[in-house]
């Protein structure tokens, strides 16, 4: 782990925290934690840690089990023990065979989280918010239509 801000902190397994928890350093969970983790690094919980609440960070490494709200402004790498409930909002997304991912998730372009809400999908008034990996979907969509145009594009 990079030691963003200062030291990284750790809560230990076997320990329980309720409350919530602001800091600019990294944070590893092994134990249970109910509340919110508000860091400017990076959040990684373990095969034993949960965390029941808000998370919000840059990069996130999960293992363990998480159920609430997660806003990853990054990465979030999901190993194959992890087990994710709530809805997700995130740059980029890795998710290893085996991890549970029952959660909503909206992806943004880096940078855009927590500078505007989650576009809804039928709103089409902000084509940026839909982030570039939709753009690859619907270009895989479109692509059978765009042959019916081709007098269009000729003149």
């Amino acid at each position: 782990m990079n030691e963003i801000g200062g030291q990284p902190n750790r809560i230990e397994k076997n320990t329980k925290i309720k409350g919530d928890i602001i800091s600019e350093a990294d944070f590893r969970i092994d134990g249970k934690l109910d509340g919110n983790v508000k860091t400017s690094g990076k959040v990684v919980i373990g095969k034993d840690g949960y965390i029941h609440g808000k998370v919000e960070c840059v990069n996130a490494d999960i293992e363990g089990s998480f159920n609430g709200e997660l806003q990853v402004s990054n990465l979030l790498a999901l190993k194959a023990s992890a087990v994710i409930e709530g809805t997700v909002t995130v740059a980029k997304l890795a998710v290893e065979p085996g991890a549970t991912f029952n959660a909503s998730c909206t992806m943004k372009g880096k940078g855009g989280i927590g500078s505007n809400a989650p576009a809804k999908p039928d709103s089409g008034s902000s084509a940026s918010s839909t982030g570039s990996e939709t753009r690859g979907f619907k270009s895989g969509v479109t692509s059978g239509s765009g042959s019916k145009n081709e007098p269009a594009k000729a003149s």
